[in-house]
């Protein structure tokens, strides 16, 4: 760990001699060289199996005297040599930032200054050997370090500094010491020694108030207390981790436990029993984990487990056994697990042969040799990421060559996913569907197995069952998502890496893309060839897009006032927001799921998707997609279901912390009441629309007709973006409706699998039906039915192309939208400009308009004029994956695509530097 400090002078240097061991001891001597003191020797431990301690190496590399007593004192009384050696230094301080040695008052108390020592605890809290352990063990909210004068007792001397930082829930030994104890511990350090050469530094008596002093925790002492709450427990086992390692008897042997955390909403305690002596109830292991409950019967989670025999492995595999089936090795392979030996016994120097049974820690690696094998096994094998906890989980050299080539071939067992596909062959291809949950990178079956139909709109068929999502379901969701946010791999790999992941999510995207279509043809009625090339040509696109994005996501320096004379330095980052809940509507369904979805992975969320109940199995398919692409599991998290349970929990959930949803205005209406109620999560909507276009009689005509046509009858009139109504100015609006019904007429209604369809069914019964109540409702008030207005007599939910004329701004159909194939027709007056826009805003919607002029300053003062998020002129439908997209008024907020899409997943973080 490299800590970035300013390399200024300070007002006087020192000689110090650096008395310590570890990382934490050679990073504070550097910086102290660095500061420009003077140090004169480094005392440090003896060589460990061959090993030299970091401090000393790099003191000796830099040709500072190197002094490795292995004692400095015999029966209570110093050794002439060694504080004849140390006093020969001319010492000024001596500075000792981690020293498991005792060090005699001879020594301490030589230099002109004293002597100075770092404690992992806020003094005189937790006096001993193993602070930071029983800082997590008391649960603790508020933890830190302290530098004080050294004395004659027992981290009793005067304080100097203190530094202090809140202890996280599921903070262990290991993360409050990398995050707080070691970066700010080191600066601390050199800060100490700064107010010493000012004449500055503090001596302030320790009180005895709140003192309380605790052994050292050995293995002997950390046997787990099953008689207490379960937050006790739970601190004891983070306490514990990673050494000693809090334990238990089970199984007939003993089980340590590690990676523990309170965080267990959304779990149900469903699996495989584990009987514990003394426990209030039996633990339970579970696919997230070995579960343990306290005597309040509140639960805890247990992600990893180390046997007896010293083997960690994933607490959920506790009772799979061992896999005695090995891969068999090829030559490339050989070669591979060669070099990687070479590196073990470049890590192991007292080892004289690495065999398969070597065992990496009984060997004597430490912690740091872990991060050595790590990066030294991302050179050999092409950049090949591995986490730490590999090397924890497979500690012997087979073992680990095993998962090494797992990995290098991407089918590490632990990623396999069965899939209980439905298979149809439909446009010459055999479709394999899922139709199950999708939770934590596998597909399930809903609580209570429950099921509904999913209907082919083009003759009324039923499809297949697919899995009906409860609240208890989404629970689990939420909760793999969250896990896989704050704990798994997304969020540590880089942003480059994440992009590299959707660059392969998007070629697997391309390489079933006439498969993804037919599902679109069969489960949306959505015809092929537009299928082909919007449905999932944009999808496509858009997931290229924002992984190009991943490692683009910056923030800014920022200038702001001195704190004179001390200078500042302002900066923002753009962070993740976290769990994110996706609803998305029934008309595109694949492409709606990678507007949302695309930016959201890019910014470096975690998802949970409802698709529409209708339309579920592109967005299952495309989560098995996810799998083949190498997304770590529980990043996404595909929910078929209704809106009123699914949506409304996701809404309602306290750990999703954004919505993004498309759909109705009323129901998005409902979703923002219950985002402020639940947690005031953040929301971006793309709602109801009524989308104006207007035609001026100075237009091309023909081009006119044909983007008006489109502006209705695309997509079958399922288009959020649709025309909702044309106004045509008066001079040609009998020519333009003269040539739309001629058009009309030209149109081929059929099934879209035939590729000469150009109008296929609509999605579902419930909104045929609507639609033909919707024409009769126009009719009635007074509007000229051109053309359509019923159901077209064949199996199926088709609709006639409809034209309406005459209509007037009152009238129903003037003012809501029909989401089908209905074009409105309004007509204005020859040349007042300003009238129809006035008409043409008289609407709560603003997601859409569009204008037709040869006049490119009217063409302008019109676009300026509209109120509406986007405007087309001379043309309509032009979406594109780098144009930001969403509505104004009640037709929403937020954007959609481009840059602008990644803000509604990310938020800001202000840092603020004084130096």
């Amino acid at each position: 760990m490299k800590i970035n400090m300013s390399s200024r002078p300070g007002p006087a240097a020192m000689k110090i001699a650096v008395i310590g061991q570890s990382l934490f001891g050679q990073e504070v001597y550097c910086h102290l060289r660095e500061e420009g003191h003077e140090v004169v020797g480094v005392f440090t431990v003896p060589d460990k199996d061959g090993k030299a301690d970091p401090l000393g190496l790099k003191a000796d590399k830099d040709g500072v005297p190197v002094f490795k007593f292995p004692r400095w004192r015999a029966r209570g009384q110093a050794l002439p040599n060694v504080v004849a050696t140390y006093q020969a230094l001319g010492a000024e301080l001596n500075v000792l930032p981690f020293c498991s040695q005792f060090i005699p008052m001879e020594i301490i108390s030589a230099p002109r200054h004293g002597s100075i020592i770092y404690h992992p605890s806020l003094l005189p809290r937790h006096r001993g050997a193993s602070a930071i352990n029983w800082t997590l063990i008391h649960g603790d909210k508020k933890g830190g370090f302290t530098i004080f004068w050294a004395d004659d007792g027992l981290d009793t001397g005067d304080l100097l500094l203190q530094k202090e930082c809140e202890i996280l829930p599921d903070d262990t030994v290991s993360t409050l010491y990398s995050r707080f104890l070691f970066p700010e511990g080191v600066k601390g350090m050199v800060q100490a020694v700064k107010l010493i050469a000012e004449g500055r530094a503090p001596r302030l008596p320790q009180p005895e108030d709140g003192a309380t002093y605790e052994g050292i925790q050995k293995k002997e002492t950390a046997q787990i207390n099953w008689d207490q709450p379960a937050e006790a427990i739970h601190n004891w086992i983070r306490g514990n981790d990673k050494v000693p390692g809090a334990w238990t008897e089970a199984c007939g042997q003993k089980l340590t436990f590690f990676s523990s955390t309170l965080s267990t909403e959304g779990l149900v305690p469903e699996g495989e029993t584990l009987p514990i002596p003394g426990a209030h109830r039996p633990g339970v292991v579970t696919g997230a984990g070995l579960i343990l409950f306290g005597n309040d019967d509140r639960m805890l989670l247990v992600k990893s487990i180390q046997l007896e025999d010293g083997k960690m492995i994933p607490a959920s595999q506790l009772f799979r056994g061992a896999d005695s089936t090995g891969l068999e090795l090829t030559e490339e392979d050989l070669v591979t697990a060669e070099a990687v030996r070479g590196a073990w016994k470049r890590i192991l120097p007292n080892v004289v042969e690495v065999e398969d049974s070597t065992d990496f820690f009984k060997s004597g690696a430490a912690s740091l040799d872990v991060v050595r094998l790590v990066e030294e096994v991302k050179e050999l094998c092409d950049g090949l990421e591995l986490e730490n906890e590999d090397i924890y989980m497979a500690t012997t050299f087979g073992d680990f060559i095993q998962l090494l080539v797992r990995k290098m071939r991407g089918d590490n067992k632990e990623s396999k996913c069965v899939i209980d596909h439905v298979e149809k062959t439909v446009n010459k291809l055999t479709l394999r569907m899922p139709h199950q949950l999708f939770i934590g990178g596998a597909f399930v079956d809903a609580e209570g197995a429950k099921t509904y139909e999913t209907i082919n709109p083009t003759d009324g068929s039923v499809i297949c069952q697919v899995s009906l999502a409860q609240v208890s379901d989404v629970d689990k969701a939420v909760a793999a998502a969250k896990d896989a946010f704050e704990h798994g791999l997304w969020g540590k790999i880089s942003a480059r890496d994440r992009g590299r992941l959707l660059y392969r999510l998007a070629d697997l995207l391309e390489q079933q893309q006439e498969e993804l279509a037919t599902i679109e043809a069969l489960d949306a009625g959505a015809v092929y060839t537009l299928a082909l090339k919007t449905h999932v040509g944009m999808s496509i696109q858009t997931f290229r897009y924002f992984a190009g994005w991943c490692d683009k996501i910056q923030g800014a320096t920022i200038p702001i006032n001195q704190a004179r004379p001390n200078r500042n330095l302002t900066m923002t980052r753009k962070e993740p927001i976290g769990v994110c809940g996706i609803v998305i509507p029934w008309n595109y369904p694949l492409m709606m799921l990678s507007w949302k979805m695309a930016a959201c992975l890019a910014a470096g969320n975690t998802v949970v998707i409802k698709p529409a109940q209708v339309t579920p199995l592109t967005a299952l398919k495309f989560a098995e997609l996810t799998l083949k692409a190498g997304i770590p599991k529980g990043v996404i998290n595909v929910l078929p279901g209704s809106g009123s349970v699914v949506g409304q929990r996701l809404s309602d959930h306290p750990d999703v912390r954004k919505i993004a949803f498309t759909g109705s205005t009323e129901v998005g209406k409902r979703i923002m009441k219950s985002c402020a109620l639940s947690n005031v999560k953040k929301v971006s909507l793309e709602l109801g629309g009524k989308s104006p276009l207007i035609i001026f009689a100075d237009c091309d005509l023909r081009k006119a007709v044909q983007m008006g046509m489109s502006s209705v009858f695309f997509n079958k009139g399922e288009n959020c973006i649709a025309a909702g109504r044309l106004f045509v100015e008066d001079s040609i609006h009998d020519q333009f409706v003269q040539r739309v019904v001629e058009e009309v007429g030209k149109m081929k209604i059929g099934s879209p699998l035939d590729r000469d369809t150009s109008h296929g069914p609509q999605n579902h019964q419930a909104h045929l039906q609507k639609l033909v109540e919707y024409c009769q409702r126009g009719v009635k008030e007074g509007a000229t039915l051109v053309c359509g207005g019923n159901q077209v007599p064949r199996p199926g939910f088709f609709f006639e192309p409809t034209v309406f004329t005459d209509v007037e701004d009152h009238m129903f159909i003037a003012r809501e939208e029909s989401f089908g194939p209905i074009m409105i027709i309004s007509r204005f007056a020859s040349g007042d400009v300003d009238a129809v826009l006035s008409r043409a805003n008289a609407t709560e919607f603003g997601l859409a308009s569009g204008v037709f002029t040869r006049d490119i300053s009217k063409a302008l003062y019109v676009s300026d004029k509209l109120e509406a998020g986007t405007v087309f002129v001379n043309t309509y439908n032009k979406t594109d994956v780098a144009a930001p997209f969403g509505g104004f008024k009640q037709s929403g907020f937020g954007k959609d695509l481009g840059e602008a899409a990644l803000n509604e997943y990310l938020r800001v973080k202000t840092v603020t530097f004084e130096y």
